[in-house]
């Protein structure tokens, strides 16, 4: 870990005369130095607001020798937490600890009837969290994955400080139970703060215990591990079947010979959309959590990401932590994990750097694979090439394969051939990658017909009205169901009443597109939760909402990007609105051929009984016609899927 701003507490006493210039200094460069950026005015005004009054009442409590270390980053996290207070513990005397959120408000309100949301004026959100549940997060999160504060949990205690406020204008929050290790003090109760302080450091200095926590290893703990596979593999009991089988004990197998013999290696897992990648994902993860092999399942897609820790963490907010994005190892140690599972590999950019990664980290960053490959001993990639649909997506077989061998690792590989989406159907899926012109072994413009099957069906409706009233049937009916399109019309943020704009636009008919953001507007689920909340339906998803989601019937709508004419199909890219194609600089046309056809892959296998089929050009609709049961039979009763 990049070393935080670390000082004795008398050094931020500044008795309201010292210089605090010096102190704000150190601050900027380590942010800057860490990667996130230089610190806005708000947050400048808060250290000089703050840090000076926390330094009087430790001077004051008699602890001015105590390690005081600012901005402490959250491992494998944005977050950070203001203070971490580090010295001797009064009753053992080992190491204590302390996490510190300090507050400028002067006052706060419960928000509605919540005990741990709170209304404060000027805050930047509204609701703004319980800083007494914020710092308890913290503490825990700490204690999950670094290691010298994971061994007692009793080492560590977290407290809220709301210096401006007294007891009374922070009335509610005093309705959310503490607890010896959480503790929220007001300025009024400074005298309690600094009696509380001195229960959990003594007088004298310890300045190993700063040093053990900044040089302490960072991994999940085995208590944080210990719950994971419990929410994980006790509730979720998944049947592992044929080559699902072959990779999950090759990773097992694997884990085993790094430990034994300090070897590393790469195991890569590909298979077509619904072949059971997350199923894997998720069982090792429950599964080497159980054996308590450090590992932790990371995806480049926040709604995958987001719905993963809403599935398998359910139950715990502590387990929702191993969930994380590709981009969160660009300054990770390395060999710092045994295991990293990367669900969704194909979505692995170039570079973990965005516009605002500061020039810093930006000028030296790795290539992302380099950056997974080397965080931990096993590195397990799960992909679809089929599924890169963006311009920089990087996950591929050969790619991994030249990092790997570059580095000096071992490579495994396992092809899953079975299907498990689609009604089972591996027929629909080569129909998919032939009708797209996908099968690498396909030579012909051809397209081949579709003929249901006893488990799956397949249908061209007559128009996008017809579409959304048999899904909504379906749904009526008790199946899961969703509108899907090409990016081919606008997307436009909520109005100010919170209203959707209906951008997806086909002669009399519209609907909005799904969400966004990671909140709730009007009614509408966040984008994350699109696929999975019943309140999706009546907005229709993107390729970046429904890409690793699957629901029972599943409608698209070809939009006018990809049209069939005469004997083959035609990308257009005047008709497509994704800003991710708009330059030719950067995605030629070949390329943009290539990832609109991977776009309507992705589409078109979300499906678990049955997709319904729509184009907005008169000739590609003609050309489904001919090739999706030619002989048509009457629609399937009540949202089930025709018989033979």
């Amino acid at each position: 870990m990049l070393d935080p701003v670390t000082m004795p507490a008398a050094a931020l006493d500044l008795g309201g005369v010292g210089d605090f210039s010096p102190i704000e200094e150190a601050l900027e460069n380590a942010l800057v130095v860490r990667g996130h950026g230089a610190p806005s005015l708000a947050e400048r005004k808060s250290w000089r607001s703050s840090l000076p009054v926390l330094g009087r009442e430790l001077v004051a409590a008699g602890l001015g020798d105590v390690e005081v270390i600012l901005e402490y980053p959250l491992p494998l996290s944005s977050k950070r937490a203001d203070v971490v207070l580090a010295g001797q513990d009064p009753a053992t005397g080992g190491a204590s600890y302390v996490v510190v959120e300090l507050k400028q408000w002067s006052s706060a309100t419960a928000w509605g009837t919540s005990d741990t949301l709170v209304e404060v004026d000027g805050a930047p959100y509204r609701p703004s969290l319980h800083p007494l549940l914020q710092v308890r997060g913290y503490r825990e999160y700490l204690q999950d994955f670094v290691s010298v504060l994971g061994r007692e949990s009793g080492s560590v205690s977290s407290l809220a400080y709301l210096h401006n406020a007294t007891d009374t204008t922070v009335a509610d929050l005093w309705r959310l139970d503490r607890t010896a290790f959480d503790r929220m003090f007001t300025g009024q109760g400074r005298e309690a703060l600094r009696d509380y302080l001195r229960t959990r450091i003594a007088s004298v200095p310890r300045p190993e215990s700063a040093r053990e926590l900044l040089a302490s290893k960072i991994a999940p703990s085995k208590q944080l591990l210990s719950v994971a596979a419990a929410e994980i593999q006790d509730r979720e009991q998944f049947v592992l079947l044929d080559e699902q089988r072959v990779a999950y004990e090759l990773v097992l197998d694997a884990v085993e010979q790094a430990r034994a013999d300090d070897q590393r290696a790469v195991v890569v897992v590909t298979g077509s959309a619904g072949s059971g990648k997350s199923v894997i994902a998720l069982s090792l993860l429950g599964e080497l959590a159980r054996r308590g092999v450090s590992v932790l399942h990371a995806t480049g897609s926040k709604s995958f990401t987001e719905t993963m820790r809403q599935v398998a963490g359910r139950g715990s907010s502590r387990t929702k932590s191993l969930f994380k994005y590709f981009n969160s190892f660009m300054t990770a140690e390395p060999d710092s994990l045994e295991v990293v599972v990367l669900d969704e590999a194909h979505r692995i950019r170039a570079k973990s750097v965005n516009r605002y990664t500061p020039k810093a980290l930006r000028e030296n960053a790795r290539h992302q694979v380099e950056e997974l490959l080397a965080v931990a001993k096993v590195p397990v990639f799960l992909l679809d090439e089929h599924q890169v649909v963006r311009p920089g997506e990087m996950g591929t077989v050969q790619q991994i394969t030249e990092h790997a061998r570059a580095r000096g690792m071992d490579l495994h590989a396992v092809d899953l051939n079975a299907q498990f989406r689609s009604g089972g159907s591996t027929t629909y899926l080569n129909w998919v990658h032939s009708l797209l012109g996908l099968a690498a072994e396909e030579s012909s413009t051809e397209v081949p017909t579709w003929h249901d099957e006893p488990t799956f069906a397949v249908e061209v409706v007559a128009s996008v009205e017809e579409l959304e009233g048999r899904l909504r049937t379906y749904a009526q009916n008790g199946l899961n169901a969703r509108m899907t399109a090409g990016y081919c019309w606008p997307w436009s943020d909520p109005r100010k009443d919170g209203s959707l704009v209906p951008d997806v636009r086909i002669g009399a008919w519209s609907r909005p597109w799904n969400l966004k953001s990671d909140r709730a507007v009007g009614g509408a689920p966040p984008s994350s939760l699109w696929a999975s909340d019943p309140a999706g339906f009546d907005q229709v998803g993107c390729v970046y909402t429904a890409q690793g989601f699957e629901y029972a019937w599943n409608g698209v709508i070809l939009g006018p990007d990809l049209v069939w004419r005469s004997d083959r199909w035609v990308a257009r890219r005047e008709f497509n609105k994704d800003p991710e194609f708009r330059s030719r600089t950067s995605v030629e046309d070949a390329t943009f051929d290539r990832l609109v056809r991977h776009v309507y892959k992705v589409l078109l296998t979300r499906g678990l009984v049955g997709t319904l089929l729509y184009s907005v050009d008169e000739e590609t609709q003609a050309m489904l016609r001919s090739r999706v049961n030619p002989r048509r039979r009457p629609c399937p009763p009540r949202g089930q899927p025709r018989k033979s």
